[in-house]
């Protein structure tokens, strides 16, 4: 199975940037925070923009708050960027600006949780770790005979998953990378194409009819959500030249009352947005 899809890979993997021989951990560490939730389609431009600008941890760790925020522009989630720029400034002061390589170490760094210290580990430092994001789940999921993965990683999946990982470190990035490109190009979660599945031989779940076996997800919106009233919000923030009155904030960003208070409120504890004495709003300043 490894070396079929090693050599998938090879034919039909995307030539993205952060996959380059010579790309940075701390690089590789910038995509894998804008790629949660995001599609490399949208993060592609924005990565690129980053790393021209802030190439190396103490760049970034330099750069103010609300700069930070106008470049993250609409990646959504826009904690990230500040969890990020925190992130730099560990690095910076405790690691003399190299990205740790340890996963306890990892661990303990602002904004990286299991998934991005194993992608660490196995994409920068090419060590072996078992890698379980959402399009690595599904495959190893529908392989097992499973539509889709249970909502929460459970540890008999972590184990299942861990078992079919290399040895070897190299190998064992080639596998995870494999895996995660082919769940997001054939193995997807609607409409897989698995006449195109360089491992439709070991698939018991198209053995099986594909049965919609899986608990059912409910599709997440968002039109009329919190979110979309923060990022509507922080697009105002975003695009204001001098501090702006709630007025004039309301108004610009055209949401009624009741959903404006609350996602000013949320943005303003999340440290995303910033009051002054004179009860005007802006981006942060300094954190």
């Amino acid at each position: 199975m490894f070396f079929t899809l090693i050599e998938w890979f090879a034919r039909h993997g995307r030539p993205l940037p952060w996959r380059e021989p010579g790309c940075s951990p701390w690089a590789i560490l910038v995509c894998e925070v804008m790629s949660q939730q995001t599609p490399v389609s949208r993060v592609l431009p924005r990565w690129n923009m980053w790393m021209e600008r802030w190439p190396e941890p103490s760049d970034l760790a330099a750069a103010a708050p609300a700069e930070v925020l106008v470049a993250w522009d609409k990646l959504g989630y826009p904690r990230r960027a500040l969890r990020l720029r925190e992130c730099a400034v560990v690095v910076t002061e405790q690691y003399g600006g190299v990205l740790p390589r340890q996963r306890e170490d990892l661990l303990a760094l602002p904004g990286i949780g299991p998934y991005t210290a194993d992608a660490i580990i196995a994409f920068a430092y090419r060590e072996r770790s078992t890698v379980l994001d959402t399009n690595i789940r599904r495959v190893l999921c529908r392989i097992n005979g499973t539509a889709l993965p249970p909502a929460t990683l459970r540890k008999e999946e972590i184990a299942r998953a861990e078992a079919l990982v290399p040895q070897d470190g190299e190998e064992a990035a080639q596998w995870n990378a494999a895996l995660m490109e082919l769940g997001a190009l054939v193995c997807t979660s609607r409409n897989p194409a698995c006449s195109q599945c360089p491992l439709v031989a070991q698939c018991q779940w198209l053995a099986a009819g594909q049965p919609m076996n899986a608990a059912p997800r409910k599709p997440q919106g968002f039109t009329g959500t919190h979110r979309e009233a923060r990022g509507k919000i922080m697009a105002v923030l975003r695009s204001a030249h001098s501090p702006i009155s709630r007025a004039d904030l309301l108004k610009k960003s055209g949401l009624t009352e009741s959903r404006f208070g609350e996602a000013l409120d949320s943005l303003l504890s999340d440290g995303l947005a910033a009051r002054d004495s004179a009860g005007t709003y802006q981006l942060p300043a300094a954190q």
